[in-house]
């Protein structure tokens, strides 16, 4: 923390589908609550350009400009990436928060590349040995969240204890809940089902302490019957983006449906944006700290890479408040209970 009090942040603003664009104008809207500094991390050339479109002048301002010699381009394989580029704007940003010039870092250009570089430059806590996304299911669901949303293809029993944990801090950190019950998915109820590693891992969560009360299906993630969801990052962001896409084709489909009767139809739009909490699933998880990499010792967010300056806005606030929370801390405490326990 910056001994003016505010939450250092460093944006990788090369990073994104409307970068650097919408990554600056993001960052002038959160700049404007005074417990926020901001880092562009980025060619210094562009980025003073964009802040000079909104007549921006740095004097006494919350906003900086960090150089980076590089940036990750679209479809670029993010482990070669890094290497090749040690210097590109998302390590930049990292090795920021390892040498304490940041308190966090947000990203919304490649996931993989925001995860390597957190993974090399800022490092692991112990017992981890691979950061996870969690995040919120928004309004359907809202004491609910799920992990992995991303950041791990192929899990090892392990790793799914490992999310758990992250996940049970999650919910006591941003939704209050004291004993968050704990869920794995699988294809079933019982404990012989799903894959070798769902099944392994159904014995290691019940035998941890934690408060696991089994297996659900995808017919009970918006039940309320669990707090924190437990799944392979495939699953979980296949799953993610379907939960996402559901408001918009929903909003289609009604005023498909009422296409003969004109006065209704014409409330469909405002019904859906102003009510349907299946329309503000992005912006909600945004706010409730989704998509946190946890595991790593730091705090970074990872944000959708189609965000606009509104989401950019949100994100940053939501590393901030991560920050805040201490989220990191409490997860290297309650790692150290199971590792003492000897169950990582």
């Amino acid at each position: 923390m910056a001994q003016n009090g505010r939450i250092r942040v460093a944006v990788d603003a090369m990073g994104g589908d409307y970068a650097p664009g919408e990554i600056v104008k993001g960052a002038m809207l959160a700049a404007r609550k005074d417990d926020v500094e901001i880092f562009l991390v980025g060619a210094p050339d562009v980025l003073e350009k964009e802040l000079a479109k909104h007549k921006f002048t740095a004097n006494g301002s919350p906003i900086h400009i960090v150089g980076a010699g590089d940036f990750i381009k679209e479809n670029e394989s993010p482990v070669d990436v890094v290497r090749r580029k040690p210097n590109c704007s998302v390590a930049v940003a990292a090795k920021m928060v390892k040498s304490g010039e940041a308190d966090a870092l947000l990203s919304a250009g490649s996931s993989g590349a925001a995860a390597i570089s957190a993974i090399q430059f800022i490092g692991m806590l112990d017992g981890v040995y691979r950061p996870a996304i969690v995040g919120s299911l928004g309004s359907f669901a809202a004491n609910t969240v799920m992990v992995d949303l991303g950041a791990n293809v192929d899990c090892k029993p392990h790793q799914f204890l490992t999310f758990a944990i992250a996940g049970s801090v999650y919910a006591k950190k941003f939704l209050n809940i004291a004993d968050p019950k704990i869920a794995l998915l699988s294809t079933g109820g019982e404990e012989t089902k799903g894959s070798e590693a769902v099944r392994e891992a159904y014995s290691l969560l019940k035998n941890s302490g934690l408060n696991f009360i089994g297996n659900i299906e995808g017919s009970d993630i918006l039940s309320g019957k669990a707090n924190v969801i437990v799944c392979d990052g495939f699953v979980g962001n296949v799953l993610l983006k379907f939960y996402e896409s559901i408001g918009a084709y929903a909003q289609v489909w009604t005023e498909r449906k009422l296409k003969k009767y004109l006065p209704l139809r014409a409330l469909v739009r405002l019904l859906f944006k102003g009510l349907f909490p299946a329309t503000k699933i992005s912006s909600e998880t945004e706010k409730q700290g989704g998509g946190i990499l946890w595991g790593v010792d730091g705090v970074v967010k990872i944000a959708h890479g189609a965000s606009r300056a509104p989401q950019i806005a949100n994100a940053i606030e939501s590393a901030k408040e991560a920050v805040k929370a201490g989220v990191v801390e409490s997860l290297k405490l309650e790692l150290a209970k199971f590792n003492q326990g000897g169950k990582l």
